[in-house]
């Protein structure tokens, strides 16, 4: 580009050139552009595949299973009013949704399944983190953990129901016993999968403590204890839609107290459509847990 300077006395000096710098972009940063490209392209290509990759196989095995009760019905083994197609069980689960007290009936199981996971995550996680840091814990109720483990929950009710009446507080206790000692073995196995590297390295770094177990027993363990957390919370939902069917409140309409209207009142229409909702629940909570669980892996490099 050439510049004109002008002078104080008015006389235009030679002409000078002042050179401009063109930035030319090197070969490897074009390639490397075109990369970047390239690359965000097929992220976007691949959530899209992926997306449809983890959707066709849920899809195919809804149309079976409908399909499949579809044929049952059609086959005569049971009478309609007892057994229902796959469309007059859709018509009752919309008018299931559009019902305002299923929402309140929803919203009630909702908060019992929260209250009870809760606090059976506390119970279960203290518990699995002492036994795992006490030799003489485990070998004294080690195994009882497991015991309470397989005793199915609707053992526990008559206990309750005999302690704490019909009461919420008979739901809690036996949604706690049926979660807690899940998550407690899910602790006590991640943290004895941990390799045995990571507990030298605490030691050289001087963690001891709760401070050990904050910065690199529980960090280690997390991906076992996410599987115990996902494996709670299903006996802890076996729990309670147990203990609904069994403890029905007048003031306080549930899922499982639908559920066992619908059964006495002959509804099959209705009782099938709750069941559906209760396997939606149960499908969107295992989605959460799942997407957790991968990331975490991610995270350990386990996947």
């Amino acid at each position: 580009m050439d510049a004109e300077i002008i002078t104080p006395s008015g006389e235009i000096p030679t002409t000078q050139v002042i050179p401009t710098t063109r930035v030319t972009p090197t070969t490897d940063e074009a390639l490397a552009g075109l990369d970047a490209l390239e690359s965000t392209a097929r992220a976007r290509t691949s959530v899209g595949r992926r997306a449809l990759t983890a959707a066709w196989p849920r899809l195919l095995a809804l149309v079976i299973a409908v399909g499949a009760w579809q044929v049952l019905v059609w086959s005569g083994w049971k009478p309609e009013f007892l057994l229902p197609g796959p469309r007059t069980v859709g018509r009752a689960l919309t008018d299931l949704v559009g019902d305002l007290d299923f929402w309140r009936a929803l919203a009630t199981t909702l908060r019992r399944a929260l209250a009870g996971f809760g606090l059976a995550l506390v119970i279960g996680g203290l518990l699995g983190i002492l036994v795992s840091a006490s030799s003489v814990l485990r070998r004294a109720i080690g195994s009882l953990i497991t015991g309470l483990q397989t005793m199915p929950s609707i053992a526990w009710f008559p206990l309750a129901i005999l302690l704490f009446q019909l009461t919420e507080t008979a739901i809690l206790f036996v949604v706690v016993l049926g979660a807690a000692p899940s998550i407690a073995n899910g602790v006590i196995s991640g943290v004895d999968n941990i390799p045995p590297i990571l507990t030298k390295v605490s030691d050289v770094l001087g963690a001891r403590g709760i401070r050990r177990y904050r910065t690199i027993i529980i960090p280690a363990a997390l991906p076992s204890i996410i599987g115990g957390l996902k494996q709670g919370w299903a006996f802890a939902w076996r729990s309670l839609v147990a203990g609904e069917l069994l403890v029905i409140l007048a003031d306080r309409p549930s899922l499982g107290a639908r559920l066992q209207f619908a059964r006495e009142f002959s509804d099959a229409p209705g009782l099938l459509a709750l069941m559906i909702v209760f396997l939606v629940i149960g499908l969107f909570v295992d989605a959460a847990f799942g997407a957790v669980d991968r990331r975490v892996r991610r995270r350990h490099g386990l996947a």
